[in-house]
């Protein structure tokens, strides 16, 4: 047994199964765009389509991955379904992945603390969805 580290501590295996799920989820750089996007505001998949520069097909296919994993919701009015990002840890998720490979682009040492260029504003939209379907 390793003992050089007295006060370290494992994650359990399925939290440690959970976060590479997450992560997995994110190894897609439509999926980073569309999450992106969501964090912006509730958007429909055509939105969503448009501003990923991908198929809506495909975006759709996409949200219900993200959607299984926990990442993304769906509210369905008639016969749309607008989607937005779960909570904030994916804000915070996504941002900080951004920020990293901001660091890792530029070189930014490890320790810079310069906040991510494209951190998201809360989604405050109380009007309509962007668009429809």
């Amino acid at each position: 047994m390793h003992t050089g580290l007295p006060e370290f501590d494992m994650p359990a295996d399925e939290q440690v199964d959970l976060a590479a799920e997450s992560f997995r989820m994110l190894a897609d750089p439509t999926r980073i765009k569309v999450l992106w996007a969501l964090l912006q505001g509730e958007s429909s998949v055509a939105c969503l389509a448009e501003l990923a520069g991908a198929a809506p097909t495909a975006v759709s296919q996409h949200l219900a991955k993200l959607r299984l994993a926990g990442l993304v919701t769906g509210r369905r009015e008639g016969t749309f379904v607008y989607y937005s990002a779960a909570n904030d840890h994916v804000r915070s998720l996504l941002s900080q992945a951004l920020f990293h490979a901001d660091h890792v682009d530029r070189d930014i040492p490890a320790d810079a603390t310069t906040p991510h260029a494209h951190s998201p504003s809360p989604a405050n939209r109380t009007g309509p969805p962007r668009t429809s379907d």
